[in-house]
């Protein structure tokens, strides 16, 4: 039993040391949090790894949700100090984002597995493809509304969010750039959404996987806890040389890429589910 559970640690922690090197070069030549990139990867990774698929979407979101925590607080210190968070638009998400996560996690604690593809695929169709076809010329209005719409503004953000296993950044920044904010206040504001959603979240992935059996060794719910403390350094290691490659790049070029790659992961939920 005990050379069992071994072996089962070294093959998950194998996989996820490749996850990590992936996801972490990706999020550095994209420019995003990781959520996006960790998902699949830890899809992918966890398959390999022989984790029963009914639930290895479901520890897919919870992990990288556990990992945005750390992330987005350093991250959000750094643009806080800086002055480039938009604190107006994130005080009144406080409250209307984690409403959008408590919801999005009564949802992940009943849907299946192939649901729970097939959400991530849809959300992800209609960000990549934005990303194709995007337009600076394309607004929605001079400024950030206030008010009710703000507010379903940030159920919604925290809602999709929480059930793509994200910190918000691409539903934030697609939200405030459509209202005529700068993408680099987008980013940073986003930083906090992150925090918003990926605490509540964190808390709620545990919570809607407590106790299933066929969850792997190390995971509390849906969060597995070699995935979370192996993935963290080797992504801060590995963004750097993305980012220095994102440089060789034009941002049309990495808006182009990464609709793309979110394309394919779309494509390849979809086939699995078939």
């Amino acid at each position: 039993m005990i050379a069992s559970e071994f072996s089962e640690i070294l093959t998950l922690l194998a996989f996820v040391v490749g996850a990590g090197v992936f996801a972490g070069f990706l999020a550095g030549v994209f420019g995003i949090g990781g959520g996006a990139i960790l998902v699949p990867v830890f899809f992918q990774a966890f398959g390999w790894a022989g984790v029963d698929d009914s639930v290895r979407m479901h520890l897919a979101v919870g992990t990288s949700l556990a990992i945005i925590v750390p992330t987005s607080m350093r991250s959000f210190s750094t643009h806080y100090k800086n002055g480039a968070v938009a604190m107006d638009i994130l005080r009144s998400f406080v409250v209307s984002v984690p409403i959008g996560v408590l919801l999005a996690t009564l949802v992940i604690a009943s849907i299946s597995s192939s649901g729970l593809r097939i959400v991530f695929a849809f959300i992800a169709i209609i960000v990549g493809l934005r990303l194709i076809f995007h337009r600076d010329s394309w607004t929605l209005g001079s400024d950030v509304p206030t008010g009710p719409l703000r507010a379903i503004a940030g159920v919604g953000i925290g809602f999709f969010s929480m059930l793509m296993g994200i910190g918000g950044g691409v539903m934030n920044n697609t939200f405030m750039t459509l209202y005529g904010r700068p993408i680099h206040q987008a980013v940073a504001t986003s930083s906090g959404t992150g925090i918003l959603i990926s605490v509540p979240g964190l808390f709620g992935a545990i919570w809607a996987g407590w106790g299933n059996v066929d969850l792997p060794v190390f995971s509390t719910g849906y969060v597995n806890w070699i995935g979370f403390a192996v993935v963290i350094p080797i992504t801060m290691l590995m963004a750097p040389l993305g980012a220095n490659f994102a440089h060789r790049l034009k941002k049309r070029q990495l808006e182009l890429a990464f609709g793309g790659f979110l394309l394919i992961v779309a494509a390849r939920f979809i086939v699995s589910v078939i």
